[in-house]
């Protein structure tokens, strides 16, 4: 006799029904492509030669900085220094070559790699649990996440049920994303003082419109919370498990969210077997993650170093200070509290790596291509990917 599906699994059958996924496939779509209209469409000043441009820039709050998307800091006045462009029109002003389509190209391979390595140590710390389909939908659902989460956030609470959704025990799920999380945060804190011993600190730091001291600041602030992120998630796995069942009950034991203090109990359980499990994982175990970690890491960053090489020509040492820079652009886009850093992104970018070039439009026009490569895609994929896989899972 053929068993009778349950009442949950019958409710979850209609709530995800084919007409249903079809209009979340469809307005997925939508959100993406408006995101996507909404920053080529968007206009911005830019600083041209003398007498070439239609605006002046007035400092009308007096603190001495240009910032090109403030409208009101412009007057317009001809032949003066800065004109106002949609980034659509900046895109079509960079000059095309055969190299130019080259290094684009390798670019997106870069991307890839990113995500191949991201698949690579999900498969590892999952013990090959998820074959290659699994862990691609798990990957590309994530930075879905991330895409649509402030910088802050990266998607992390999202990742652990996705996870689970994949038959992943929720307390080796929340275990497998805290060792994410620090091992991401380890690349970070190990290659930052690598760094410093080719690039001066001040160069690293300058920026175009104001002095790099405020930066300076902010930049080793910031990197000393990640550094005691990274101690705390070491703790938390191979040091005291435990540490997660106070910090769970703690947080579980608010009135508003005491229904929920016996699924958390039961999480910080999982969490202390999945700790003894990993603390008994071989060497090798650990370079595989870690190498893939680093892979990934050094695939996203070069993404950036392609496309500069694509329209500027850039040697050895060129290329490392870009390399280098990233590593302040990418805290600019941790602390962002926008989707996916957007905005905090592009102006970031253009600030530190002015410096490789004299053109601005070609800086603007760059960071947007660099965002149409890193960023968006994940709006299409997740937004055509989700529903289908929520059905499924």
């Amino acid at each position: 006799m053929t068993a009778q599906p349950s009442t949950d699994e019958t409710n979850i059958r209609k709530a995800f029904s084919w007409w249903k996924i079809w209009i979340a496939v469809i307005f997925g779509l939508v959100i993406a492509s408006w995101m996507m209209y909404r920053s080529l469409s968007q206009q911005q000043f830019i600083k041209v030669e003398q007498g070439q441009g239609d605006y002046s820039w007035k400092d009308q709050n007096k603190d001495k900085i240009v910032n090109l998307q403030e409208a009101k800091e412009f007057v317009k006045q001809q032949h003066s220094d800065y004109k106002i462009e949609t980034i659509s029109q900046t895109l079509k002003a960079i000059n095309w070559t055969k190299e130019s389509l080259f290094w684009v190209i390798m670019a997106v391979l870069c991307m890839i790699g990113r995500d191949l390595f991201y698949m690579i140590r999900i498969r590892v710390l999952t013990k090959k649990a998820l074959n290659w389909r699994k862990s691609f939908n798990v990957i590309m659902l994530w930075e879905f996440a991330s895409a649509l989460s402030p910088g802050v956030m990266s998607g992390a609470a999202v990742a652990m049920f996705i996870l689970n959704r994949e038959k992943i025990p929720l307390g080796r799920s929340t275990a497998i994303v805290i060792i994410t999380a620090f091992m991401d945060n380890l690349f970070y804190v190990v290659m930052v003082p690598l760094v410093l011993l080719f690039i001066n600190q001040d160069y690293l730091f300058s920026i175009h419109t104001q002095s790099s001291l405020g930066v300076q600041w902010a930049f080793w602030i910031a990197f000393s919370i990640i550094c005691a992120i990274c101690l705390f998630l070491f703790s938390t796995i191979f040091l005291f498990p435990k540490l997660a069942s106070y910090v769970l009950g703690g947080v579980f034991s608010l009135p508003f969210l005491r229904k929920w203090k016996e699924s958390a109990a039961k999480t910080s359980l999982e969490i202390e077997i999945a700790s003894k499990e990993l603390k008994q994982e071989s060497w090798s175990f650990w370079i595989k993650a870690f190498g893939s970690t680093f892979a990934s890491w050094t695939s996203r960053y070069l993404v950036i170093n392609c496309i500069l090489n694509a329209f500027i020509g850039l040697n050895l040492i060129q290329n490392v200070e870009v390399f280098g820079k990233q590593f302040v652009l990418w805290l600019f886009m941790r602390m962002s509290p926008t989707p996916g850093g957007s905005g905090v992104a592009e102006y970031a970018f253009g600030e530190l790596l002015s410096t490789f070039s004299g053109s601005a439009i070609l800086i603007a026009g760059l960071a947007i291509l660099w965002r149409l490569i890193s960023y968006f895609p994940y709006l299409f994929i997740g937004a055509i990917l989700l529903p289908k896989w929520l059905r499924k899972s």
